[in-house]
């Protein structure tokens, strides 16, 4: 396999299917950070890679989708320790997003959706967290999940905020979505109807006005669908607000599971990435009580709003993908936008589809839908009848 696309950590690795099933014929890709026997996963940081010993058996996830017939093919980028929704790595390069070219891929799971994007594999597997597959799933113009908190095993995968973290995957197809979602995921039975859409107003003014204006147009096919559609303000408090919290309790988790490799082995790590680890070792759970008090009321109103038969419509991200090496203020702002919707489902820990509604000046828009939890295949059918 040839990888112009820079993609693969490990482009010639295979596992070959164990079993017949949904799944046979097609292949996946797995995020550097899924536990692969014999195989030792860098987390896209060669400090990391040389601190740590190969798995002994492969991840759930990855043993599930080999017993249904798919062969894994390759470990993609990603960003170090899964701390970004950019794509660009200081150690190993930034996957080249085919959709948009000159572009970021998005993170953290950018060569995951680059693989896919760029047909290298029928579908992949990532982790996200704060939004590291549904972002790059948008930049690259490819369907991409986030399920339910703790609907998929997330055992033999590196973590970074334990109580955020998702295995999450990625098509070109919303079928084979659905397909991978009934082998990874147990105990639904994807039945029912969605008759109820419910469009944040707070989210969309996180658009530009071209952007929003070309996605609010298929809107109303959507809403010919369904029985009953509302314009809410999501956030009380303001997405903001929820953004931060998020990033707060994030960061607390993330400096409790990694701070002691940090500093027993002062790795070295790419800009932006090191000054936010240095962030992450300054917080205090015991300072932050409001934090996790708000995450619960937030869980509770959201699942609450959406009941049995109600969804969540918002952009994925606030445009299309920023240009590579875009960096200072307004990078800032962007990535402080992209948090504030990405920051939704993770804080409820509700499941998420983007799928590549359209283009805007030839770059890739990513429409996303939120359910309550336990829909997610309920979702992923509805996504597939009707995208």
């Amino acid at each position: 396999m040839i990888d112009k696309w820079n993609a693969f950590v490990d482009k010639d690795l295979v596992i070959e299917q164990t079993a017949s099933g949904k799944l046979d014929g097609l292949t996946f890709a797995v995020k550097d950070v899924f536990a692969i026997e014999d195989y030792t996963s860098g987390a896209g940081n060669p400090d990391w890679l040389r601190t740590h010993d190969p798995a002994k058996q492969h991840a759930p996830a990855i043993k599930r989708l080999l017993n249904h017939g798919a062969k894994l093919k390759g470990t993609t980028q990603t960003d170090e320790l899964m701390y970004s929704l950019n794509g660009e790595n200081f150690h190993y390069g930034t996957p080249m997003n085919p959709e948009a070219p000159g572009h970021i891929p998005g993170g953290s799971s950018s060569g995951s959706a680059v693989a896919v994007s760029s047909g290298l594999v029928d579908f992949s597997l990532g982790t996200d967290t704060g939004g590291s597959v549904r972002i790059p799933s948008s930049y690259c113009g490819i369907y991409g999940f986030r399920p339910t908190y703790g609907t998929v095993p997330i055992e033999g995968v590196i973590p970074l905020a334990k109580s955020f973290d998702t295995v999450g995957w990625m098509a070109r197809q919303p079928k084979l979505l659905l397909d991978v979602g009934h082998i990874l995921i147990e105990g639904q039975s994807g039945k029912g109807n969605f008759n109820k859409i419910f469009l944040g107003k707070d989210a969309w003014e996180l658009l530009d006005k071209e952007n929003k204006e070309t996605i609010l147009a298929y809107i109303s096919s959507v809403e010919e669908r369904m029985e009953d559609g509302e314009w809410i303000h999501i956030s009380e408090e303001g997405l903001a607000e929820w953004a931060n919290t998020f990033r707060i309790i994030q960061g607390i988790e993330i400096w409790e599971e990694h701070g002691e490799w940090i500093r027993k082995e002062n790795p070295k790590f790419g800009p932006g990435i090191a000054e936010r680890f240095h962030w992450t070792s300054t917080l205090k759970k015991s300072e932050n009580k409001s934090r996790y008090d708000l995450r619960e009321k937030i869980r509770e109103s959201l699942s609450n709003l959406l009941g049995e038969e109600g969804l969540l419509v918002i952009p994925t991200a606030p445009g299309a993908a920023p240009l590579v090496h875009l960096h200072g203020e307004k990078a800032e702002q962007y990535r402080a936008k992209t948090m504030q919707l990405s920051c939704i489902a993770g804080l409820a820990g509700l499941p998420q589809v983007t799928l590549p509604l359209t283009k805007v000046n030839g770059l890739p828009i990513g429409l996303s839908f939120i359910a309550n939890h336990n829909q997610d295949l309920k979702l992923l059918s509805f996504v597939n009848e009707f995208f």
